[in-house]
């Protein structure tokens, strides 16, 4: 049997895909009103195909609880954020949750911890709180890393699509877990040791920040020189060794936002190119603002209440705002900017922010320029309501000549 230990927007979909593929599975989280939900058959958030997951699951045997229960192997799927003034990992909910664990495993149980982590969390942390509850490493507690690699909005095809790495220090239980996941991962699971896994993840999310971050950098020196960085990433991107990330109004979601402070975290004085890299990005909430500022000027606004902001999420046709650049944006605006600035996002069905609207219509009917910083498809679909509006488009989507870029 299989105890996942947080059902966020990681360890639900994982344990809903084990007890689809008739595994013995219980979802542990502390949160009593989502296990309530979910024993009903209810999500707390929007994914395709996870409401017929979840009630295909119900219907094979899943249970949902706020106790941890004995298991052969237990998944770790809770948040690990970082620390904003060291930028190290902070491991609090993952420990909390091994220790958990610990209190009612039995000898012999495997622990995979899917959070992400930084490189040699378990060596100098995840150890420590074994031997402290009197158990042997290796003997009576199996540790493995098996870091997730899935996105909000293609959850169910990722899980069974994208490769994955187990990393473990004993060859046979690495073996064992592959096994586990390949009752529903269709592609490449490397087995490989716990440090190369907790590396590999946090790389995979640093790269693409860097990427992120060069493109970002390149719409400031164009911004500066007048010059199309959308025309001259397209034109850049020809050569077949070339290929350029779109910039954007930041860097948002759990994973690129987060991961590589580890890295800065843990190594200050050999990660210059990745400080630079989330410097840029982390910069570009504040870019939107100073380019919003240049539209209320040649046009004549002095009214901040005729803005209005499009999209709370980190991307786009998800309903998730973690670390969303539109959050970044709204914190970096002092309370006089921000006072009355609109907000909408078809996909935030409660109020998270101030002056947030629920219906577009009314939204539009209030604002004079309107920001785009998250490329829903609903915004493509309703363009041509936005032809009396000053439009910031961050995002590249809007075709009207008139559309002011980043």
């Amino acid at each position: 049997m299989i105890n996942v230990i947080g059902l966020g927007y990681i360890g639900l979909p994982t344990a809903l895909m084990f007890a689809e593929n008739g595994i013995e599975v219980v979802g542990t989280d502390y949160n009593e009103s989502l296990v309530n939900l979910l024993k009903r058959g209810e999500l707390t958030f929007e994914e395709e195909g996870l409401n017929d997951l979840l009630a295909s699951a119900l219907l094979k045997g899943i249970e949902f609880t706020n106790e941890y229960v004995k298991a052969n192997t237990y998944i770790v799927a809770v948040p690990t954020p970082y620390v904003k003034e060291s930028k190290k990992i902070d491991l609090k909910y993952v420990i909390s949750a091994i220790n958990s664990i610990l209190d009612v495993c039995e000898k012999g149980s495997t622990i995979v911890i899917e959070s992400t982590i930084s490189p040699g969390t378990i060596d100098k942390f995840i150890k420590n709180e074994i031997t402290n509850k009197g158990f042997n490493v290796g003997v009576d507690i199996h540790l493995v890393h098996a870091p997730e690699r899935i996105i909000p909005g293609k959850m169910i095809y990722e899980l069974e699509n994208n490769s994955r790495t187990i990393g473990a220090e004993d060859k046979e239980i690495g073996e064992k877990v592959k096994e586990l996941y390949s009752q529903f991962c269709n592609s490449e699971i490397i087995v490989t040791d716990i440090r190369t896994a907790e590396m590999s993840k946090v790389v995979e999310n640093t790269y693409r920040d860097i990427n992120i971050a060069f493109a970002n950098e390149l719409a400031k020196i164009c911004r500066t020189d007048n010059m199309d960085v959308y025309e001259i990433i397209e034109t850049a991107n020809k050569h077949p060794r070339v290929n350029i990330l779109q910039p954007g109004p930041g860097v948002g979601g759990h994973c690129i936002s987060v991961d590589p402070w580890f890295l800065v975290g843990d190594y200050p004085d050999l990660t210059n190119l990745i400080l630079s890299a989330r410097k840029i990005n982390d910069s570009m909430p504040s870019h939107v603002l100073g380019r919003m500022r240049d539209i209320m000027r040649e046009h004549g606004i002095k009214d901040i209440t005729k803005i209005g902001l499009y999209g709370l999420t980190y991307k786009e046709d998800v309903d998730d705002i973690r670390e969303s650049p539109t959050l970044q944006l709204l914190e970096k605006m002092d309370e006089h900017l921000a006072y009355g600035v609109k907000v909408f996002d078809p996909f935030v069905k409660e109020r998270v922010v101030e002056h947030q609207f629920m219906n577009f219509e009314d939204f539009l009917n209030e604002i004079e320029i309107i920001v785009i910083l998250v490329s829903h498809t609903h915004i493509k679909q309703n363009m041509d309501l936005l032809k009396t509006k000053h439009i910031l488009d961050t995002k590249n989507i809007c075709s009207f000549e008139s559309a002011y870029k980043l």
